[in-house]
């Protein structure tokens, strides 16, 4: 008994195609209840023939399919007709009445049917979705396992080159381990997501800490957000570290934060950079700034200014 209820259950939530037996079993027990329903009926109204076995055909189909709910109307129709729980005869009207109910239960069976086959579809279509998310995750594994293996390889290749420049060494070693932590924290925020703060730290601490300043409460960014913002901060302090605050020994970078109504609003200030003397160009790293935070119905500014570079971004915060 317990199996055939465990079975019923996988096969009512379309886990399973259910065997001919449990749904020709399923169809008489629906019969037997709307058959009892309808004697109860008849205490009030014997006029009652047809209508207690409509959800019996939508419940015989929706589980054993459309064979199962065509019999179980052929089936209702003959009892409707043959049974009789008063003292009236079948008639004329009442075979009127079977060929309507047979009419609408057809209407009904294919109905289920077609939601039953949309259901198949969408069942397949998130199986196959489930397992190529499934094959992206083993394919981005490894590719971050490869990448690290790489980064640890330029390290080892670096550090024997400049044995004798240690001068250079120093300055670029620090470097190399915290685009090495950034790029740890990305492959750890794809599946869960971090805080802005570890975020920013990781990008900005290759350049000295007392180099800049972070302003704002703590706040926890859901994993696509963290993403797109890693980019963003990445191409900043790369920019920065090139032409801007933290290419010169007095710059100094001010990043603030605030969210007003759901929305989150970043402002990256560089002050006491070289002046900015003329502006090529959009590159690659211009537009990934423009649209990388177009998915969250944000945007991103940015302003060359005599004290250095000015940038505001902001977007909606996606619930976690």
């Amino acid at each position: 008994m317990a199996k055939w209820i465990d079975d019923f259950r996988a096969c009512w939530r379309g886990d399973a195609q259910p065997t001919v037996r449990l749904a020709v079993a399923f169809a008489v027990l629906c019969l037997v209840l709307a058959t009892a329903a309808r004697f109860g009926l008849a205490q009030i109204r014997p006029d009652v023939f047809f209508t207690p076995y409509f959800p019996a055909v939508f419940f015989a189909t929706a589980l054993g399919g459309f064979r199962i709910g065509i019999a179980t109307a052929l089936a209702s129709g003959l009892l409707g007709v043959v049974l009789n729980f008063s003292g009236a005869h079948a008639d004329p009207a009442r075979f009127a009445l079977l060929m309507m109910f047979w009419v609408v239960c057809g209407i009904a069976i294919w109905g289920v049917e077609h939601y039953r086959s949309l259901v198949a579809q969408q069942r397949e279509v998130s199986k196959r979705l489930i397992e190529e998310e499934q094959y992206r995750k083993v394919v981005v594994d490894e590719l971050q396992h490869r990448l690290k293996n790489k980064s640890s390889t330029i390290h080892a290749v670096l550090h024997q080159a400049l044995q004798d420049r240690p001068d250079v060494w120093q300055r670029i070693d620090h470097r190399i381990r915290a685009l090495s932590a950034t790029d740890d924290l990305i492959a750890r925020v794809d599946g869960y997501g971090c805080d802005i703060k570890d975020l920013l730290r990781s990008e900005l601490g290759p350049y000295g800490h007392v180099r800049f300043n972070l302003n704002g409460e703590q706040l926890f960014l859901p994993a696509k957000l963290a993403v797109s913002l890693a980019l963003i901060f990445h191409e900043l302090a790369t920019n920065a570290g090139k032409y801007g605050a933290f290419s010169s020994p007095r710059g100094f970078l001010q990043v603030s934060w605030t969210v007003d109504d759901g929305r989150l609003n970043v402002i990256w200030d560089e002050t006491e950079g070289p002046e900015v003397e003329a502006i090529g160009e959009a590159g690659f790293g211009t537009r990934l700034l423009k649209s990388a935070l177009r998915p969250f119905d944000g945007k991103t500014e940015i302003s060359y200014l005599k004290t250095g570079v000015h940038c505001t971004m902001q977007c909606k915060l996606p619930s976690c």
